[in-house]
């Protein structure tokens, strides 16, 4: 089973180590297969809150393998100047050690001055909370520090920006492994929505339409995913979330900026072009599981 191993800092910002946490723990109420570790390398870390931790087990003691990751979140700025923080060698040389051993390393916020001490940097494009930019392009001159970015993979490296940054890093990470509509159902659970870097181009179905709050439209919006091959009628849809088919019809448009009847192909779209993977499916399968009645009427569709 992979592990997800998260490191606890000296004055660790709660938020860039809670997110990630949350996200994964959410992703295992919905079936993702991993274990969360967690591990020091200062006895007894205090977060910048004053929150303080339990017994925490040290790094060396974490038994990891090739697939794994491990996570450094951020941490007090005037810690990450300091001599005692540039001293821990041990720790640094171990997340190179890691990463060798094609253990993927992350960063969230000014974690990723750990990164550039432990020397995974080099040649690598980067990014950290947008005060820290130029900081850490000085620090690290041979890094390729990326500003107005949310998270960055590069070189087998992931970095993020400030805090609340890691949440979208840890969604990014889990579409790799499960996919866009597993994702969206755990951003859902979070009640937040996959934000998505300059560098990710590839867009989703699943997950792009969703940056609102509105719960009447989201449940249209999950209802449609999820009955693709029904009539699926402004009325019928209506009806379910309690508002009347024309003022359905303008909030949908209002916070999706698409009309239902365009959302609704472009979910059609999506679900035959995955389909279509398949060469056991005929055509007029697929059609009939993406709610036409005809093959042609979804050949039309696919050649828009």
């Amino acid at each position: 089973m992979k592990k997800l191993a998260f490191i606890i800092p000296p004055t660790v910002e709660l938020l860039d180590l809670a997110g990630p946490v949350q996200v994964f723990t959410e992703a295992k109420f919905y079936g993702f297969e991993a274990d969360l570790e967690f591990y020091q390398f200062r006895e007894i870390p205090v977060s910048t809150s004053g929150l303080g931790f339990g017994k925490i087990e040290h790094f060396k003691n974490a038994k990891l393998k090739e697939g794994d990751f491990v996570f450094v979140p951020g941490m007090d700025c005037e810690y990450v100047r300091s001599i005692a923080f540039k001293a821990e060698r041990e720790f640094f040389n171990w997340l190179k050690e890691c990463s060798e051993k094609k253990i993927t390393v992350c960063s969230i916020c000014n974690g990723a001055f750990a990164l550039g001490h432990a020397g995974l940097l080099k040649n690598t494009e980067c990014t950290t909370h947008w005060r820290r930019v130029n900081e850490l392009q000085t620090e690290f001159p041979q890094a390729k520090v990326v500003a107005d970015i949310l998270y960055v993979k590069s070189n087998d490296v992931y970095t993020s920006a400030g805090i609340s940054a890691g949440i979208d890093l840890a969604l990014a990470i889990l579409e790799e492994f499960k996919g866009a509509l597993f994702t969206h159902k755990v951003a859902r659970g979070l009640v937040v929505y996959h934000r998505r870097s300059g560098r990710h181009k590839q867009q989703s179905i699943y997950l792009d339409y969703r940056n609102h709050i509105n719960p009447q439209i989201h449940e249209v919006q999950d209802y449609l995913i999820d009955n693709l091959s029904k009539e699926n009628s402004i009325e019928s849809l209506a009806a379910m979330v309690g508002m009347s088919p024309r003022n359905l019809a303008r909030v949908f448009k209002e916070k999706t900026g698409s009309t239902v009847l365009e959302y609704l192909t472009l979910l059609r779209k999506e679900y035959a072009n995955t389909m279509l993977n398949n060469p056991e499916y005929t055509i007029e399968y697929i059609a009939s599981k993406c709610g036409y009645k005809t093959a042609r009427q979804l050949q039309r569709i696919l050649k828009k």
